[in-house]
This record gives C-alpha cells, sequence and structure tokens, in this order.
C-alpha cells in the first residue's frame, strides 16, 4: 500500500472540525425531538448482530463527511487490499490473512488456501480424536483436560471463547496459563492429574520467555509423575513455526501444527491457536465460530458508508478522538460469559493502534488508540459507571446486550437487560438540577436540604453510547463480534494512516527484560539507571 496524507490534512478534516465545534454543545435529546425516526434511521445490521448508534453527538451532515473522510483515506482501497494478500503490514513487508483462516474458499490465494485447510483437518482430527476419549496419556488413562500455554493473542482470543462459549463446551475441559509467574501454572495443574493432562505450547517461535518458561514446567511436572522422555508425545502439542525448537524440547513434528507469519498474534484465534477452543465446542461449533466471522467478513467487504458496520464504528472512534478530543473509549458486556471481551479488544486495539509515526513514519500530531477498558454488565455498574455518568472525561460507551440467556432464569435475565438499557439511557437523559431537587423534595427532605444536596445529584447526560444487541450468543455470533471489532481496528488503523498490524514498542521491553536477568543471574551484564540497580539489589538481598 502506498502512503498518503496524514488525517488532518485531509480534506473533510476541516469539515469535520467545524461540524464538531457548532456539535459539541448540541443535545442529542433535541436530535431525538427533530428526528422521532433517529433509532431506527442510525441502526445497522449484520452477521446476526445489530448495532444502535442512535445516541451519538451526530447528524445527517457529520455522517456525511466522516464517509468523505474514509473515502479520502483510502479506506474501501485498504479493505480491497487486506483481502486480497497485499502487504498491508508494510514494516514487516507481509500481508495480514486473518481472514483467510476463516474463508470457505481461497479464489485469489489458493495455495496459502490450501494451507489453511490442511491445518483444519489436523485441528480437527486432534480434537475429535480428544473427545471420543481416544487419547491416553504415558499410564494409559484418557486425556481429560487440556492446559495451552500462550501469552497474547496466543491466549485471550481462545481463553474468551472458550469462557464464552461454555455451554456448548464437551467432556474435554480446557485451562490457560500465560502468567510468566509461576503461581498461574501452579494453580492451574494443582487439581490436574499428569496421566491425564495434554498440553498445547502456542508460540510461533517457540521462544516466546514466558510461554517457554511455562512448557518447560509443565514438562518437568510430567517427568516427575513418572513420564518418560519418550512420553512428551502423548502430551505435548505445539502451535508453531519452529519445528527444531519444538522437537529440541521434546515434541515430534507430527505433533506441531503450523502459524504462519501471515497471521498476527492477536489475530491467531481462528488459527491452530485456537485450537483449544476447537477441543473444548467439538469441530461443528468451531466451524459455526469461524462461519461467523466469515459472514461479518462479507459484510464489511462489501458494504459501504453507514451501512458497513465496522467502518461505521471507526468513524466514531475517530470522531470522538479527533475531533471532541475523548482519549478513552469502554466495552461493557452485559453477559457473564463476555467478561474477557475488555481483556481480548485492549490488545487488540491498543497493541494494533497505539502508535505515534504513519506507516511512512512520519510522527502524528494526533491520537491513535484510546485507552480501552470495561467490565462485565452490573459489575461495572458498582465500580466505575460513577465515572461514566458524573466525572469530567469524556468516554464512549459500547453495550454488548445478548437478548436471550442460556440459563432457565428468564426473569432474572430480564433483570439484566433492564440494567443495560437503563444504564445506556441514564448517559443520554441525564438529570438536571430542577429534576435533582424535586426527587429529593418527594423524599420527604425540606427546601433547604433539597437545595443542599440537589447539585450532587445532577447528572448532565449526554453521553455518547451505542448498543450492540445479539439474539443469542452463539459460536456464530461470537465469531462475528470479534471480527467486526477486528475490522473496526484496521479501518481506524487506515484512517489514521498507521500500520496495525506491527508492535514494535513491545521489543523494547523484552530487550531489557533479558539485560535485567542477567543482572539477577549473577552475571556483570550492563549496567542499569540507579532506581533499576537498587531493586535488583534489593532482590539479590531477598531471600527466595
Amino acid at each position: 500500500m502506498t502512503a498518503r496524507e496524514l488525517l488532518t490534512q485531509l480534506p473533510a478534516f476541516k469539515a469535520l472540525q467545524q461540524q464538531a465545534s457548532e456539535l459539541k454543545n448540541q443535545s442529542v435529546i433535541e436530535l431525538f425531538e427533530q428526528d422521532p425516526q433517529r433509532g431506527e434511521t442510525y441502526t445497522v445490521e449484520a452477521a446476526g448482530l445489530q448495532l444502535d448508534y442512535s445516541k451519538h453527538l451526530i447528524d445527517d451532515n457529520t455522517l456525511a463527511s466522516l464517509s468523505a473522510l474514509a473515502d479520502q483515506a483510502a479506506v474501501y482501497s485498504g479493505i480491497t487490499a487486506l483481502f486480497e494478500g497485499s502487504h498491508v503490514n508494510n514494516t514487516e513487508d507481509r500481508p495480514a490473512l486473518h481472514t483467510l483462516l476463516r474463508a470457505s474458499r481461497g479464489d485469489t490465494l489458493r495455495e496459502r488456501f490450501a494451507d489453511v485447510c490442511a491445518a483444519r483437518e489436523q485441528m480437527k482430527a486432534v480434537a475429535d480424536k480428544l473427545n471420543r476419549g481416544d487419547q491416553s496419556g504415558f499410564s494409559g488413562k484418557t486425556i481429560t483436560d487440556v492446559v495451552s500455554i500462550g501469552i497474547g493473542g496466543s491466549d485471550l482470543g481462545p481463553r474468551l471463547v472458550t469462557e464464552a462459549l461454555q455451554p456448548y463446551q464437551g467432556i474435554v475441559r480446557c485451562h490457560y496459563v500465560a502468567n510468566v509467574d509461576p503461581a498461574d501454572l501452579e494453580q492451574t495443574l494443582a487439581e490436574l492429574h499428569p496421566d491425564s493432562t495434554l498440553f498445547i505450547v502456542c508460540s510461533k517461535s517457540f521462544l516466546t520467555e514466558e510461554t517457554l518458561a511455562n512448557a518447560l514446567s509443565a514438562r518437568q511436572w510430567l517427568l516427575q509423575a513418572g513420564a518418560s522422555t519418550a512420553d512428551l508425545d502423548l502430551h505435548f502439542l505445539a502451535v508453531t513455526s519452529n519445528l527444531q525448537a519444538a522437537q529440541s524440547f521434546g515434541i515430534s513434528p507430527c505433533n506441531c501444527l503450523p502459524l504462519w507469519d501471515w497471521v498476527g498474534g492477536r489475530y491467531s484465534v481462528w488459527s491452530a491457536v485456537g485450537l483449544s477452543c476447537a477441543i473444548a465446542l467439538g469441530w461443528e461449533n468451531f466451524c459455526d465460530f469461524l462461519a461467523g466471522a466469515e459472514r461479518m467478513d462479507e459484510h464489511f467487504r462489501h458494504s459501504r458508508d453507514s451501512d458497513n458496520m465496522p467502518l461505521l464504528m471507526s468513524l466514531l472512534e475517530i470522531w470522538y478522538c479527533d475531533f471532541l478530543g475523548a482519549k478513552n473509549h469502554v466495552v461493557l458486556p452485559y453477559d457473564h460469559a463476555l467478561r474477557l471481551l475488555p481483556d481480548f479488544l485492549q490488545q487488540l486495539t491498543m497493541e494494533s493502534n497505539g502508535k505515534r509515526v504513519s506507516a511512512a513514519g512520519r510522527s502524528l500530531d494526533y491520537t491513535t488508540a484510546p485507552a480501552l477498558w470495561g467490565s462485565a454488565g452490573t459489575i461495572g455498574q458498582h465500580s466505575f459507571h460513577q465515572l461514566l455518568h458524573q466525572g469530567q472525561l469524556l468516554c464512549p460507551a459500547d453495550f454488548i446486550l445478548p437478548l436471550s440467556t442460556h440459563t432457565d432464569k428468564a426473569e432474572q435475565h430480564s433483570k439484566l437487560v433492564a440494567n443495560c438499557l437503563a444504564q445506556s439511557r441514564a448517559m443520554l437523559v441525564g438529570r438536571s438540577l430542577e429534576d435533582a431537587r424535586s426527587a429529593l423534595l418527594a423524599r420527604g427532605m425540606s427546601d433547604e436540604e433539597a437545595e443542599g444536596l440537589a447539585p450532587h445529584l445532577v447528572i448532565p447526560g449526554n453521553r455518547p453510547n451505542s448498543i450492540i444487541t445479539l439474539t443469542t450468543l452463539t459460536p456464530a455470533t461470537l465469531g462475528a463480534l470479534l471480527a467486526l471489532y477486528e475490522h473496526r481496528t484496521y479501518c481506524s488503523g487506515l484512517l489514521w494512516g498507521i500500520n496495525s498490524f506491527d508492535q514494535w514498542g513491545v521489543e523494547l521491553g523484552k530487550e531489557i527484560s533479558a539485560e535485567v536477568l542477567e543482572r539477577l543471574s549473577g552475571k556483570e551484564g550492563k549496567i542499569m539507571d540507579p532506581a533499576t540497580e537498587r531493586l535488583i539489589k534489593a532482590w539479590k538481598d531477598t531471600p527466595q
């Protein structure tokens, strides 16, 4: 892809600055009064999801200007380039083909699609064998538990999918270990048995420090329980491109599944990194997960402007970040099963778009990647919603709401739905000083008491939020939801003129960590700053 002008230099940018100046004191409630059909007009559907964006501080003119900005930023050609396998990851000179991993056909990328299909066959064979109870450990006991060892994208996606789709899970239990803190692995293994546990080591390089440390500890756990080195193939699989390193560890090539350099870690749940999901859910359900994502891919590839759900969400992100000064974005899933979604989206959005230079290496003078955070449902209401309602931080919100529950408690689920809709409405309408005073008088307060307390009850409202609804959380709708946010992230990268597929910012910490480890191990190593040197000494002086 060729370099283009920075966002602030695009012709539509000035028009949007003017519109932001005109709209920033506008009431969204007034916009609803001017257009009673706004709720229906500002709603779009795709792949089993419905996005209501009517509570945002936008009008038709804003949408038109945002669409013009997308045209000037060559977003549609960028979408085509993504699907056709162009080297959209320009700093590493490679494509980003996560969409091919869930495709049902690969007309223009036949060789790579053939590789994907072969990997799927490997995954299916492993998942089917485990779910039939045909895989045994070193003592002859059937494998009942799988522990996936990875970090970052090799952990967050699979962990989320497995947790979110528990009603679809079969007989094999799947667990996840990511933290290099030994307590993570120890707590996971405490209730497992070595002779009935299988480990999946997910590391493209098979050199990731945290993953390798946990894998070595897992191997030692097995050997201490009586397994021989020859038995390791009964208990270890690897998802990697470094077959030699895996073989040195004790995993034979026939137990290794591929992970290609054109699959970024945070986009890898669709690949063999998602093997634990295929095992937990069964192959058919995993295929439904892929199919749901593919439906969103097709929508994204062929829809335009405000009919394109991922692009629309991206344009709203740009609108708030770069025209209205928002530095945060909160995701509020009103479904306990989706409680890990904010964690997954933090990596997806901030590791992708947390950049300070353009794809061409030019310094940026505008914000990319707002800080993303959130929590599940009513839990967040009792921790940070106070800030959302009365704080001075502009923080657009995404409410995510499945309209039905997998439990048999529909009446209790209605309380969850009521809370979600109420929070969204409260952010919109707020509460005026007059309403606050009247409410206090209705409680029996005197005029003087109500006058003094009323300012504390005022909620300004006009806080922007979207509601994404789905009928039921299924493998297909979850696949569509994750693909939706992937594509929103990519579009924002295109609009900001950055490369969303590299993450050079994480490399420096890894390099320094190796240097610090040398000092901790007693080697001379590189002398650090005084503060770091003091803490190195403190660790050495502490009994281990």
